[in-house]
């Protein structure tokens, strides 16, 4: 029974190690094991290199260690003491200069990768402009260039180079799409941090904050949604398009006094929240209602659903926002404003 509860207390730490493995595995489209872009597949292939070094020397290791244990196990009988090799200069020589070779094989690619990849963009002429900047809970994207503001979702041109100059409005944050590129932090005050990357084919990519943030961290995502050439110059053109105010009187006056306060719709509203324009055709809502009947999510339902649920309480969707909620709101207001934001579409895919 004692030899059963040492093996078992032996073996709780590998498994505990099985545990923290497992727990980084997640859906696909949140992997770097996915690249889907050129900056992704450079860093994919660092850590393809970083891995073969090491199962080589792991291989090595063990076959040399399996090797030693038995040819040079102690025999029955025998009480001679083994020959010491303390001071052996073949061996010190063979022992450091291979660890040298290895960090030259690793080294020199990853120096070349991290010049690289700190390529900056921000004033090449061909190159998308996004300026990211990161709030308590969520992503405003401005394009400087198109004069447009927008946010939880970034539009971008299939095969074009997006240059990023990532900041925070509040607390550090972290930029990261992980099938794309890899994570840059977002810092207060005036450091701003800059990063590029590019999706050669259409789809939708999700990224969140990788850095603790606040209570709301971990809901803290956001969406890249890839589209062609022709599709983007239609978006920034309807996004740039006046909008009207609801048709109740009554809604579109609660809508302009508790609403357009601190958000905006088209030329309408304040710049401080994020921009409303378009929110009935984004993929979610506040980063992570999804907007789909799919049952693989835990967190979905349609868009009036979705935009209804965080009106009335966003505290309990995102612990810790800066949205208020509906509490000063009539229960026709509510259901008049979620209707409204539901049918404020953007038709730019072909």
């Amino acid at each position: 029974m004692m030899k059963r509860w040492q093996f078992v207390k032996r073996l709780a730490p590998l498994m505990a190690m099985m545990v923290l493995v497992l727990a980084a595995c997640g859906r696909e489209d949140l992997s770097t094991l996915n690249p889907q872009g050129p900056v992704a597949e450079e860093q994919f292939g660092l850590m393809k290199l970083a891995i073969s070094i090491m199962l080589v020397v792991i291989v090595i290791v063990f076959a040399i260690s399996l090797y030693v244990i038995i040819r040079f196990r102690r025999r029955k009988g025998d009480n001679t003491i083994p020959k010491q090799v303390e001071g052996n200069h073949k061996l010190e020589i063979i022992w450091t200069v291979i660890p040298i070779i290895m960090l030259i094989i690793l080294g020199v690619p990853t120096v070349q990768s991290v010049f690289n990849l700190a390529k900056d963009y921000s004033k090449d002429p061909d190159a998308v402009k996004v300026i990211v900047t990161s709030h308590q809970y969520w992503w405003e994207f401005e394009y400087p260039e198109l004069g447009i503001k927008t946010a939880q979702e970034l539009i971008i041109p299939t095969g074009k180079t997006i240059a990023i100059e990532a900041k925070s409005a509040d607390v550090l944050h972290s930029f990261w799409i992980p099938s794309l590129a890899g994570k840059i932090d977002t810092n207060p005050g005036a450091n701003v941090n800059k990063m590029y990357f590019s999706a050669p084919k259409e789809g939708v990519y999700l990224g969140k904050c990788a850095e603790l943030c606040g209570p709301s961290h971990g809901l803290m995502d956001f969406k890249v949604k890839a589209v062609d050439e022709s599709s983007f110059d239609r978006w920034t053109a309807a996004i740039q398009e006046p909008v009207a105010l609801p048709s109740d009187p009554a809604v579109a006056e609660a809508f302009q006094s508790k609403c357009l306060t601190c958000h905006a719709v088209g030329d309408l509203g304040g710049p401080a929240f994020p921009n409303l324009t378009g929110i009935g055709s984004r993929e979610s809502v506040g980063g992570i209602l999804v907007n789909t009947d799919d049952p693989q999510y835990s967190n979905e339902g349609s868009v009036y659903d979705n935009l209804y649920r965080w009106i009335k309480d966003p505290n309990s969707i995102k612990p810790g926002n800066q949205m208020a909620g509906a509490y000063d709101l009539t229960d026709q207001e509510l259901k008049g404003i979620t209707d409204y934001l539901s049918k404020l579409t953007l038709d730019y895919e072909q």
